[in-house]
């Protein structure tokens, strides 16, 4: 079954605290069956981190991206316009 992907990219900007920063997640398909949600983050204009967490179906990778996303956007993230 073809897992489709999905991807979420975030932006915290603050000019007067000399802040900007990205999150990114996406949903994968790996090659062994599973899924992998890919989160990315740093500062805007590198490379950042990246964390790869491998999720045995599609509906736990998203379900899993939802939470983060929700949580980044308590923290002041909001979706790249």
């Amino acid at each position: 079954m073809a897992t489709p992907t999905h991807s979420c990219l975030l932006d915290r900007i603050a000019r007067e605290r000399n802040m900007a920063r990205f999150y990114e997640l996406s949903v994968k398909p790996t090659l062994f069956g599973e899924v992998a949600l890919v989160r990315r983050w740093g500062r805007i204009g590198t490379w950042g981190r990246q964390r790869i967490d491998i999720h045995p179906h599609g509906h736990a990778a998203l379900a899993a991206l939802e939470d983060i996303a929700r949580t980044k956007h308590k923290r002041g993230y909001r979706p790249r316009v």
